[in-house]
Order: C-alpha cells, then structure tokens, then sequence
C-alpha cells in the first residue's frame, strides 16, 4: 500500500475519509492483519484525519503534523500482528499515534528553537486541521490548555478533540476507563475554574462520558 506523501511545502490533501461502521471495523481489521491491503487502506483513509488532528494539536507544525501521521501509519501496519483486539483498533492506533509524536515532541524541544506559541494550529487555507480548529471556542478553548493544563492533561486533552470515545481514549493512553472518564471530567471542572462556562460543545466530543 503507497500511502500519501508530502512534496516539499505542497499541502497534503488527502481523499475524503471512509465510513466504517463498529461492526464492519472487527471484520476489516482481521482481513488486514491476513494481508489484505485493500482493508487496510480502508482503515487509514478511515482514522488518518482524526489521526492528523491529534498530531497538529501536539505539535503545532502542519508538516511536522504530516510527517508524523505517515510515520504512526507505516508503524500501525509493521505492528498489526501485536493488535489483539480487532474491535479496539482505534485506542491501539492512538497508542502509537502517542509515541510517535511524543517521540517528535523530545526531538523539538531538543531542537535550539522553541516550539511556537500558535505554529499552524489555525491555518488560514482549507486542510483537514481546520474543521477541527475552527472556531470562537475551540480557540478559547486551545488557550486554555497552554495556560491552564498540565503536559498530562493536555495529552488527554488534545484526544478528546478526537472523535474516540471514553473507552478508546483509555486503550490509547494505557489506563483504565473509569480513570479516564474521572480525569475527563476533573479536566472539565480546571477549564471552567480557570476561564468560566466554555462557549460552546468545545471537547465534549462523541458520547465521551456517556456510555
């Protein structure tokens, strides 16, 4: 499988994302574990942007971002194998979407300069960031993850801007699910100590903490 790459500062565009239902997902992901490319195209062209997303928020830099999203997807493919629960892919991709952008994060902060306060969060021509970033609140909300936030919870943060739910987010970050839905919600009471009620929906993402 050829995934999509940058050519220097030519945005990455990719195709529109596919829908895989939870039921069809188990399925598809034992088809590609057998070698099915095919499925596990469908698979990336499923997760790349929530994946690209989560990337972006974390390290500020669209071709960083990009870079980064390449390098989960190539990994995500070598470890298929160590995927033991079909169903639970999309907590296992964000596992590694975590180390390897952590992994960029320590060669940055490596780096002479500092990561940028703002980078290309908000980029003024269409691209796949900006349905996520867009937005009165979501930028309040960006504020105060730098001002109010500890590193660890603006892991959790930059997740539920993700459309993963609760239980998926406790796979990707390697705890359990009431840990998470507690540290969900405790995030939620520093936002509104720190900058009030919250404009909008702003993280409440999809049935986080509902199920």
């Amino acid at each position: 499988m050829q995934l999509p790459t940058t050519t220097g500062s030519r945005p990455w565009r990719p195709a529109p994302p596919v829908v895989v239902t939870d039921s069809d997902l188990g399925g598809m992901v034992a088809r590609a574990k057998a070698g099915d490319r095919e499925a596990y195209t469908v698979l990336y062209r499923r997760y790349r942007e929530e994946v690209f997303r989560f990337a972006l928020v974390r390290l500020r830099q669209r071709e960083t971002a990009e870079d980064a999203t390449q390098a989960i997807f190539i990994r995500a493919l070598t470890a298929l194998p160590t995927c033991r629960e079909n169903a639970a892919f999309a907590g296992w991709l964000f596992a590694i979407a975590r180390s390897v952008v952590n992994d960029q994060l320590r060669a940055l902060r490596h780096q002479t300069d500092a990561l940028p306060e703002q980078g290309d969060w908000v980029d003024p021509s269409p691209g796949p960031e900006e349905d996520a970033l867009r937005g009165e609140a979501q930028r309040v909300l960006l504020a105060a993850r730098e001002k109010c936030l500890t590193e660890r919870d603006r892991e959790l943060f930059d997740l539920l801007l993700t459309e993963l739910n609760d239980k998926e987010i406790a796979i990707a970050l390697g705890r359990g699910h009431g840990a998470v839905r507690t540290a969900h919600w405790r995030l939620l009471a520093k936002l509104r100590e720190c900058l009030g009620p919250p404009p909008g929906p702003g993280v409440q993402g999809r049935s986080h903490g509902h199920e």
